[in-house]
């Protein structure tokens, strides 16, 4: 862990283990942090914030800059970790480094690029100067999911950084060593002691005592929605400042006069990638019934012919789930669906403990649970047929999610009124839902939370507003 600037054991001395999942060989141990490590964590983010905050623009920037270089220089070791640790495919990991990187220059340039308002004139105020300025919220707490660990973390703590907040970061568990080593190259490319710091442990202990603390500002977490639930709960005390990314069930919709091998291309690498474990992956297929038997035909050969193996292996497309219970979590799901009378095309076995085959459902139901609020996070594909427009409008609405949606079809028109309609934040239109540009303002509707974060939001969120009044000065 890092705390108040130097690499820190657990007080206590407890560890916990951290396995590679595709093998189960033991990668590393972190320390498992105690109650007194959260204390001094605390303190030293709290007595570094008039350091940091009185820390010109120009100087945080300079830097986040030497971390970016630095992350560049290690990236293949950096890919590497991240591969063994949580079973990503290497060129995936190896591409995840780069972007983290990318999103972390990005938000420097977008931060020396702000500028206030001046307020205009107005009747009996001319001879006043009335303008605005953005200030830090203080302690932020950053909570990192597992499965984009890079590029998450640049989306939180570098615009938290830049504008001025100390930042505590809680990694996931199960692979929390990508982050630690991110966060030991930022302190190496110069941010004082106490300003950036990394707690390791259980998330739901050390959130207990992390969250309802009057000290920390800020939450930005991305997760489950039962966590953001919980931590939504647990900062009503102190009305901290909330962001939260939580779960989706994103439809694509397929219309039968789209491009079918566009649909299918963009339905497999929208759903495949990162073996199914995205927030914005498209999980739920709603095609026209004209189309539909061709569609499940044209992916079930493309999933039979995926190359699932070895994350480390650069010819294998897929890799393993991150863990055990998550592969089991899969399966019950699918178990699940099929009880509920889907029919399994391909795949549906899980084996070596975390490897589950890319799987295909067919006659999925719009009454069945995985059509409406079961989120499967996992390479499975299932099936939705629809008659009418306004059909597959409803089944797409039909969930408690709002995150990302798909559209394919070559009537435009037909698009515009689709997504006009989709209650969620980002809609594509011709392509998968599975769509993030480290520009655009990422979030959801509904039970996916609330809050944006991108490059042209996010300094806005890590920020508040002070307006300025100069009395009689003209």
């Amino acid at each position: 862990m890092i705390i108040n600037g130097t690499l820190a054991d657990a007080s206590d001395g407890n560890t916990f283990e951290v396995t590679n999942p595709a093998n189960g060989l033991l990668v590393d141990t972190v320390p498992d942090a105690s109650n007194a490590d959260v204390e001094r964590c605390l303190a030293a983010a709290s007595a570094a914030r008039r350091l940091w905050r009185d820390t010109p623009l120009p100087q945080r920037a300079e830097i986040i800059r030497k971390w970016v270089a630095l992350i560049l220089e290690k990236r293949q070791e950096l890919a590497v970790l991240h591969s063994r640790e949580m079973g990503k495919p290497i060129n995936e990991a190896f591409g995840e480094i780069g972007d983290c990187a990318d999103v972390a220059g990005s938000y420097v340039e977008r931060a020396l690029h702000m500028y206030e308002i001046i307020m205009p004139e107005s009747g009996g105020l001319e001879k006043d100067l009335i303008f605005t300025r953005r200030e830090p919220l203080g302690v932020v707490l950053c909570i990192i999911p597992f499965n984009y660990p890079a590029y998450i973390l640049a989306h939180k703590i570098t615009p938290a950084l830049l504008m001025g907040n100390t930042v505590i970061v809680k990694p996931p568990s199960t692979n929390p060593l990508l982050d630690c080593r991110l966060a030991a190259l930022l302190a190496e490319a110069g941010v004082p002691a106490g300003v950036i710091q990394i707690l390791t442990g259980s998330g739901a202990r050390l959130s207990e005592k992390l969250i309802p603390d009057s000290r920390i500002h800020a939450v930005a977490m991305t997760g489950s929605t039962e966590v953001g639930i919980d931590v939504a709960a647990k900062s009503a005390s102190t009305l901290h400042r909330v962001m939260l990314e939580l779960g989706g069930n994103d439809p694509m919709i397929v219309f039968d006069d789209a491009d079918l091998d566009l649909a299918v291309e963009e339905a497999y690498n929208g759903r495949i990638v990162n073996a199914g474990q995205t927030c914005c992956a498209p999980k739920r297929f709603i095609v026209q019934k004209g189309v539909k038997d061709a569609f499940v035909a044209k992916l079930k050969a493309k999933l039979e012919a995926t190359k699932v193996g070895d994350p480390a292996d650069t010819s294998n497309r897929m890799g393993c789930l991150v863990s055990e219970k998550a592969a089991i979590e899969c399966e019950k799901s699918v178990e699940h669906t099929i009880k509920q009378g889907a029919k399994l095309v391909c795949g549906g076995k899980r084996y070596d403990k975390t490897f589950y085959a890319p799987t295909l459902l067919d006659n999925v139901t719009a009454d069945m649970d995985v059509a409406r609020d079961l989120e499967i996070f996992g390479p499975v594909f299932p099936v939705i047929a629809f008659e009418t427009e306004q059909e597959a409008v409803d089944i797409a609405n039909q969930t408690i999610f709002g995150l990302n949606g798909g559209v394919v079809t070559r009537d435009i028109a037909r698009g515009m009124r689709v997504i006009a309609q989709m209650e969620c934040g980002t809609t594509v239109i011709n392509g998968s839902g599975n769509y993030r540009h480290k520009d655009h303002a990422f979030g959801g509707y509904k039970m996916t939370g609330y809050g944006r974060e991108g490059i042209s939001a996010t300094l806005e969120e890590m920020s508040q507003v002070k307006t300025c009044f100069l009395r009689k000065v003209f």
